[in-house]
């Protein structure tokens, strides 16, 4: 029970913190939350120091839901500034991502509405003129 917080720390590599910014941008922008997201770490930046210690405090009841490994990793990640803006960022270009897609999703089947509902009008219309 003597050892320092340092000794038991867990590491984490560069490639282990992108690949962490990418679950969780990939998390929140897939579930269009990104404004909220932003939102809050951008809020959660100038205290990110007090922020990752309060994720720590609250290690004992996380545990139960998250991986205890991962979510202190994540805790000490949300230490770096430079982590949470790296995060920003990469939700930011994923939402980009997803709302062109999403966006480009609705105009196909925009597109494919007005086709059916043509086809239907013109078969109707046809059938109307063939009976007169």
């Amino acid at each position: 029970m003597n050892k320092e917080f340092w000794e038991i720390r867990p590491e984490t590599s560069e490639s282990e913190i992108n690949e962490m910014i990418e679950k969780v941008a990939k998390f929140i922008a897939e579930r269009h939350l990104a404004p909220a997201g932003i939102l809050l770490f951008e809020s959660f930046r100038p205290l990110h120091g007090i922020g990752s210690q309060a994720l720590f405090f609250i290690l004992p009841v996380a545990e139960i839901i998250f991986d205890s490994k991962k979510y202190q990793q994540f805790a000490i990640m949300m230490e770096d500034e430079n982590n949470i803006k790296k995060l920003i960022n990469r939700m930011d270009e994923l939402d980009e991502i997803y709302t062109r897609e999403r966006r480009q999703e609705n105009k196909l089947k925009k597109q494919h509405r007005k086709a059916k509902r043509k086809a239907f009008y013109h078969k109707l219309f046809k059938k109307i003129n063939k009976t007169a």
